[in-house]
């Protein structure tokens, strides 16, 4: 009887080209030999001492950065990155149209706090692959595409007897090898609040038939509360990521029609076909969504689109995973225009929302308040 044997296979291995050296490495090696080579035979009549002492150093350097490694990642990759990161700035904000110059007075607060960072402080636009999410949970990535996410719940492999393990090993190979498009599987780690369970138990408690039923109930809620303070509770996600280009549709000229007839249509009609395009690619996801479904049931696996609120939740929480905010259905969109805040902001002392009034309190340089509602779209939504 055979038995399976497992092969460890690394898909993003770079190719080598010369010996261990790969087509990166060889080219940074190959233009610093070039550019030694060409400083020597134009000043080794001059200074060829000077020239020999530089160019070790900087051969050096360069066989360092192509070379050397860290975490699986090149040093000339990690300088790159380092540069990139230094130039561009820290902080970024979600500015569509642009990134609006904050009032006067509140500049001239950041410059008496931070002397020296005033001018560092300003942040720039945040560009990111996901431009809006639909209604039906499909994420538009521009010229790239669509995407579509699912969760998949769990199965536990280890507790399976050998041939249902086969089994699961047959299922899951039988969906990846029908797969013809990108598919991405990513498990992520996510906070795991509990406020809403404890919240719950408190609430409910009073209601329960027993007051030894009463006591468990609060005691459980203590529990969920002190282990909630003293260990940094994780929850793993699986998820499906579905991802589709927007293929234009045939032209005439492809069909048999006249050139002439082809320019015209395409000038005439680039929305509809860019429209098109989208449309055909969402009921693609759509396919590729209920295939996943259907392979994937025999191995224990459902399969869970997710809607507007939650894939928007899901790519808040990809952009800042260290957030002590639990994830939300309710977030703003992109191109909404933040006016008002929820009751919890309001206090007894002001009668206003915390966020729209701290903004309004302050005046132009003509002593005038601003207008209201270009404050609130220009430089207040990028707050």
């Amino acid at each position: 009887m055979s038995a399976p044997v497992r092969i460890p296979a690394d898909v993003d291995l770079p190719d080598r080209v010369i010996g261990p050296l790969t087509a990166r490495q060889v080219a940074i090696l190959a233009v610093t030999g070039l550019v030694l080579y060409a400083t020597w035979t134009l000043t080794r009549a001059v200074v060829p001492a000077v020239v020999v002492v530089l160019a070790i150093p900087f051969g050096a350097s360069a066989a360092v950065l192509a070379l050397g490694q860290r975490e699986g990642i090149s040093l000339d990759r990690m300088l790159l990155a380092a540069i990139r990161q230094r130039i561009t700035p820290r902080h970024r904000v979600a500015a569509p149209e642009a990134v609006h110059p904050a009032p006067t007075w509140l500049s001239a607060q950041a410059s008496a706090a931070t002397p020296g960072q005033a001018g560092r402080t300003r942040p720039g636009a945040l560009r990111l692959p996901a431009q809006a999410v639909t209604d039906a949970g499909v994420i538009d990535l521009g010229r790239d595409g669509v995407a579509l996410v699912a969760v998949a719940s769990t199965v536990n492999f280890a507790l399976r007897t050998p041939a249902e393990q086969q089994g699961l090993v047959a299922s899951f190979g039988h969906y990846l090898h029908s797969l013809s498009a990108p598919v991405q599987i990513l498990i992520r780690a996510h906070r795991l609040d509990l406020s809403a369970q404890i919240s719950e138990l408190r609430q409910g408690c009073g209601g329960l038939a027993h007051p030894l039923l009463e006591a468990a109930a609060l005691e459980h809620a203590d529990y969920l509360t002190h282990l909630g303070e003293q260990s940094d509770l994780l929850r793993r996600q699986v998820l499906l990521v579905f991802r589709e280009a927007l293929r234009p549709a045939g032209s005439v000229t492809e069909l048999g029609g006249r050139p002439w007839l082809a320019r015209g249509r395409r000038r005439a009609g680039a929305r509809d076909e860019r429209v098109g395009a989208r449309r055909a690619a969402e009921a693609r996801l759509v396919r590729r969504l209920g295939d996943a479904m259907e392979l994937l049931a025999p191995a224990g696996i459902v399969v869970t689109v997710l809607d507007a609120g939650q894939a928007s939740a899901v790519l808040a929480a990809a952009c800042n995973p260290d957030t002590l905010l639990p994830p939300s259905s309710g977030l703003a969109g992109a191109q909404e225009v933040i006016t008002t805040a929820t009751s919890s902001d309001l206090t007894a002392e002001d009668g206003h929302a915390g966020w729209r009034h701290d903004y309004c309190a302050g005046s132009d340089d003509d002593g005038d308040y601003a207008d209201e509602r270009d404050d609130v779209q220009g430089w207040g939504r990028d707050r």
